[in-house]
């Protein structure tokens, strides 16, 4: 019944190289903005209460006051998006024995920065993928983006079933920082945003089947399949989450409804995706969730009266490394399948939402 079903062989991660603790953020934010802010240590206050214990940051936090225009700020995305975007699709293609040349079509997702040519191109010679490879950039999906993308990268597999896919997610939220921006939005995200990479490798069933059939094939494991995908926009959302474009860059456009949407519409979205397939929410073993906050990952739990510790690898990913916009669900994916918890048969639920404002799931199996 699903042997015609693409299947996510592997995830890759990679974050830069400056990891730094939320108090020493803190204490420079405070430094930068004591003398606008009414209350500067109102700013500790809002770090502590997103959870994160600390972010892996594209350049130093005193650094980022030399970043004083968007060019200057978008010349290190392009270079540091390079840096980490390669490192995830090799871990990717080395966890799945694959090589570059393997790769048929990349996509590529962002949210935080701009470069035409784009990335994946950037990458593609690099890298030295071949020149007949496919490329499909995405921009403007978000914190959504990481499973729209897996999403859309089996949209296409399901056409081309004798392919191989990567999704590549770059994320550099913290040079998207607006320094003379005292709102509330701003500042929540100077505490929650980190920088990352993550990469997936999806493979055709046709490709799949004839690997498996080849004499001494290495064991199959337990990949999972993408059974079954579903976009949700809602209506006449779109300042709920956001960028507006300023001279000085992406300044943030975030409401502090999200938890209500999400109370009001995931479980409505969940029970009528889930029963198309004839399943429930008691039949879903492995939730991954993007790391969308504290209140965030509170309304899913709440909202779908999911069982305690089922929201684990979501909170962890959050503590770690902060929210990766489009990247975030990718890492908890990614610990998910190198926990191997996972059996034959078990049945996942990556969702995400994001600007539109909207949702998107996919349903997994093993």
């Amino acid at each position: 019944m699903t042997a015609h079903l693409p299947s996510i062989v592997s995830v890759g991660c990679a974050l830069p190289e400056h990891h730094v603790d939320q108090e020493t953020i803190a204490a420079s934010l405070k430094s930068l903005w004591a003398k606008k802010h009414y209350n500067p240590d109102r700013l500790a206050q809002l770090h502590r209460s997103v959870k994160v214990s600390g972010r892996y940051l594209a350049v130093p936090p005193d650094a980022m006051r030399d970043l004083d225009s968007f060019g200057k700020r978008n010349d290190v995305w392009i270079r540091v998006a390079l840096d980490v975007g390669e490192k995830a699709v090799r871990r990717a293609l080395d966890a799945a024995n694959l090589t570059v040349r393997d790769v048929d079509h990349i996509f590529f997702t962002t949210v935080t920065g701009i470069s035409t040519p784009s990335i994946e191109a950037r990458l593609a010679n690099r890298m030295g993928m071949r020149p007949d490879v496919k490329r499909t950039p995405l921009f403007g999906l978000g914190c959504v983006a990481g499973a729209a993308g897996t999403a859309r990268a089996s949209d296409y597999l399901r056409a081309f079933p004798n392919d191989i896919c990567v999704l590549l997610a770059v994320e550099l939220c913290s040079l998207t920082l607006q320094q003379d921006d005292l709102s509330i939005p701003n500042i929540i995200a100077s505490g929650l945003f980190g920088d990352g990479a993550a990469a997936v490798v999806l493979e055709g069933a046709a490709r799949r089947d004839a690997r498996l059939d080849k004499p001494n094939a290495a064991p199959a494991g337990l990949a999972p399949q993408v059974v079954a995908t579903q976009s949700v926009l809602y209506p006449d959302s779109e300042r709920v989450m956001g960028w507006d474009v300023v001279d000085t860059g992406f300044k943030l456009v975030l409401s502090p409804d999200v938890p209500a949407i999400v109370q009001k519409h995931i479980p409505e979205n969940v029970d009528a995706f889930l029963a198309k397939h004839g399943i429930g929410r008691k039949d879903i073993a492995h939730w991954v969730v993007h790391t969308g906050g504290p209140k965030v990952l509170e309304a899913f739990e709440k909202s779908l009266d999911l069982p305690a510790k089922a929201l684990a690898g979501s909170w962890r990913a959050l503590e770690e490394t902060g929210n990766l916009s489009s990247a975030s669900v990718l890492f908890v994916l990614r610990e998910l399948l190198d926990s191997r918890v996972a059996k034959t048969g078990d049945y996942g639920l990556l969702a995400a939402m994001g600007p539109g404002f909207c949702s998107e799931l996919v349903l997994l199996r093993w």
